[in-house]
């Protein structure tokens, strides 16, 4: 290849490629790859999705199953290495769904995109206000131990509550190594009855999963000591007005948006809801973990425990 190369004025990686896409070294012939380049070239193409509709199919499916676009891609990518076929960039999934959508993948699945949002607003928009209230006793998130900072074990948690319209909420844990997910229903956002929503819901975890709890600067926790004392879980948190220290949990919070519109009235949701919600979104898989699911790698750290 690099003799070729040198005669012909070109790189040995053009040459080298140009043998990859024709069928190897053996089966290359010049006249056929003349005319594959030609086909090649012409303009415009056809969508891939639309000239493999078994790969189109797949994408629906996910894609009505509120996997993300680059998900999708890079779940086919780890099912069907070497399969080209088989696979397509997000790039393309969303040329299909916006620009291309000629029967490759129905307009209806734009609904299930994520977070459909047409500007984006400050972090500032959200945050509590100075009076939100003061918490006695906190131990803030400088003194959380490094190994829960850097995600190195299983172990350490993310909480908030999630507000709906007539004073509803629900209580919202991830767990930082894995993404795992846990909701909890919690029929008031007084101190007591979040406290006591969150000491069962940590009595059915293994001890070894559940090392620490970091959380925002929110009232319901004014009796964290009382949690700590009666679960053995270190409760940390964020400086004041920054909940974005919470990356996992904020992120989270706002996958539930899809599921939990703002204005949504969150009291008549059953725990099995809740439940089955959570699990669609550990299912789902994730790019910081190679695109494995936090139910599967969760799963991996309880059978460890055991």
């Amino acid at each position: 290849m690099r003799s070729i190369a040198a005669t012909l004025g070109r790189a040995a990686s053009t040459v080298s490629r140009e043998i990859s896409r024709n069928r190897g070294r053996r089966p290359y012939r010049a006249h056929q790859a003349d005319a594959a380049a030609w086909e090649r070239a012409k303009r415009p193409k056809d969508c891939k999705l639309a000239q493999y509709p078994a790969l189109a199919r797949r994408v629906a499916e996910k894609l009505m199953g509120f996997w993300s676009p680059e998900q999708i891609a890079g779940w086919l990518r780890s099912e069907d290495p070497g399969q080209e076929h088989q696979q397509v960039s997000h790039e393309t999934i969303y040329k299909s769904l916006y620009i291309q959508a000629r029967g490759a993948l129905k307009r209806e699945l734009l609904q299930h995109l994520r977070r459909p949002r047409a500007v984006r607003r400050s972090r500032h928009h959200t945050q509590k206000t100075s009076n939100h209230g003061r918490i006695l006793e906190t131990v803030p998130i400088s003194e959380r131990p490094p190994e829960a900072e850097d995600r190195a074990v299983p172990g350490h948690w993310e909480g908030d509550l999630l507000f709906g319209s007539n004073g509803s909420q629900i209580a919202t844990l991830v767990e930082r190594h894995t993404r795992y997910v846990m909701l909890v229903k919690v029929p008031s956002k007084d101190t007591e009855t979040v406290i006591n929503a969150l000491i069962r819901h940590a009595h059915r975890l293994p001890r070894e999963l559940y090392k620490s709890l970091t959380w925002d600067r929110g009232k319901e926790m004014a009796a964290h000591r009382r949690f700590s004392l009666a679960t053995d879980v270190e409760v940390y948190f964020c400086d004041p007005q920054q909940p974005w220290q919470r990356g996992s949990n904020e992120n989270t919070n706002g996958l539930l948006r899809q599921y939990f519109p703002k204005g949504m009235d969150l009291s008549g949701i059953h725990q099995n809801r809740l439940n089955a919600v959570a699990r669609q979104l550990n299912e789902r898989p994730r790019k910081t973990l190679h695109f494995r699911t936090p139910a599967k790698c969760f799963a991996e750290c309880v059978a460890s425990t055991g």
